[in-house]
């Protein structure tokens, strides 16, 4: 296998560094589209959180039943790596990662807003869930490409992660807050009608995003040039994918560093009801994890354009690794929202690194298809990993061995560190490889 290289291209002009304001308006842009997007995502947004209660509230699901809904209305997810191979080699209307957007947007809304009026069942919440993921992975694949290549071609994969980061927590605190405090004030309303105003904001949001799309701002688009030859067989990409050996360690690093058995629904069965919080509360606990995690994330993205990216690599991991150990001592819903502070803080340095890894490793012309593969395992590990938490939770009647279950995992993450090629880490944001100039 290839080794691959940081900048190397098969089309197109050498990797450069962009003039600071243009960066910054470059990363703005990215950023309202990923805060719409996370906004409408059925996955997560402001839809997810409210389901979740849904399942537990309504319809009285325990929780191995949650999290096996979660895992088979997951399953489009499981081959985005598809999704994202249909970004890296069509372009909708011409509008490459824009047509994605906008068409697959519009698909969206349009299915949000017909489940809005569907009598709300385990089934039919199922299937809602199940259509809406698979047509906006269309729209994410166009967008992790696109934030991807511009991160590789101008050297800023370390800056394009840490705005990735902040701006996607924009909508996931704003879900935690909003979704907890809908789902209380909703407690005594029929589940048809909370459905209904959910899934018609969905389809709102949705709609902004298709037409924000239809928008082309040069400074973006004009610093996007294209990676792949034309008439070039879909074979010859999968055989280039799987011979560029820098995707392997950066994968799984990603793959260890997203399965933490029991950090979800054992983690929410456990506040509410040993440490009696309620729904606002848990969403409280999940907001403000959330939040602390954007100091570490700044720090990352002011230290990524001075230190290398190998050596914030090796400390966020060491830092991220006893990340859950602050869970054992909490007594109280009081006490596990002070918690989330320091939990939220150690694992921001080494997400938004293995975020920035994962973009250096993508191979030229294929960011689509490497970046969505991140996130079928993303879905994986979070899937499994709470189903296995869910039962080691439910057998043993603690959640302490849940938290020693998630630092064994991370603990694994380190000599993985030893398998990714030097060369693609040893460089600064704005700096390109010695043996590539």
């Amino acid at each position: 296998m290839t080794t691959g290289a940081l900048v190397e291209l098969d089309v197109g002009e050498p990797a450069q560094d962009l003039p600071a304001s243009t960066r910054w308006r470059i990363l703005g842009y990215l950023g309202v589209l990923i805060v719409l997007m996370g906004f409408g995502a059925p996955g997560g947004g402001l839809i997810g959180v409210p389901v979740s209660f849904f399942l537990k509230n309504k319809m009285h699901l325990k929780a191995h039943q949650v999290a096996m809904f979660y895992l088979v209305s997951s399953a489009p997810v499981y081959v985005s790596f598809l999704f994202g191979f249909a970004r890296d080699r069509f372009s909708p209307f011409g509008m490459k990662d824009r047509g994605f957007i906008a068409l697959f947007a519009g698909v969206c809304a349009g299915l949000y807003a017909a489940f809005a009026f569907t009598t709300l069942t385990y089934v039919s919440l199922l299937v809602a869930v199940l259509m809406l993921r698979t047509a906006f992975l269309f729209v994410s694949s166009a967008q992790r490409g696109l934030m991807s290549t511009i991160g590789r071609q101008h050297v800023m994969s370390g800056q394009a992660s840490t705005a990735w980061n902040i701006f996607d927590s924009i909508p996931v605190l704003a879900a935690y807050l909003i979704g907890g405090a809908i789902s209380d004030a909703l407690e005594g309303q029929g589940a048809d009608h909370a459905e209904r105003l959910l899934f018609l904001l969905g389809a709102a949001i949705m709609v902004a995003l298709s037409l924000f799309a239809m928008w082309r701002p040069r400074v973006v688009y004009d610093n996007v040039h294209e990676e792949r030859r034309s008439g070039v067989h879909p074979w010859e990409d999968v055989k280039r994918l799987v011979r560029h050996w820098p995707i392997y360690p950066a994968l799984a690093i990603w793959l260890f560093w997203n399965f933490a058995p029991g950090s979800a629904t054992p983690l929410q069965y456990y506040m509410q009801n040993t440490l009696h919080a309620s729904d606002a509360q848990w969403g409280q606990w999940n907001a403000i994890f959330a939040a602390s995690f954007i100091p570490t994330f700044m720090l990352f993205g002011y230290l990524c354009r001075k230190i290398a990216l190998k050596h914030l690599l090796l400390w966020g991991t060491v830092v991220a690794v006893p990340q859950m150990v602050p869970l054992l001592f909490i007594h109280s819903a009081t006490s596990a929202l002070i918690a989330a502070v320091p939990i939220g803080l150690m694992g921001g340095v080494a997400s938004a690194a293995y975020i920035d890894l994962l973009i250096r490793s993508c191979p030229p012309g294929l960011q689509g298809t490497t970046m969505m593969f991140s996130v079928a395992l993303w879905e994986m590990a979070t899937r499994f990993g709470d189903v296995l938490g869910t039962n080691l939770y439910d057998h043993f009647g603690s959640f302490t061995v849940c938290v020693i279950a998630i630092t064994v995992v991370y603990a694994l993450i380190l000599p993985l560190l030893l398998l990714i090629p030097k060369r693609l880490i040893s460089t600064a944001d704005g700096e390109v490889a010695a043996d590539l100039e």
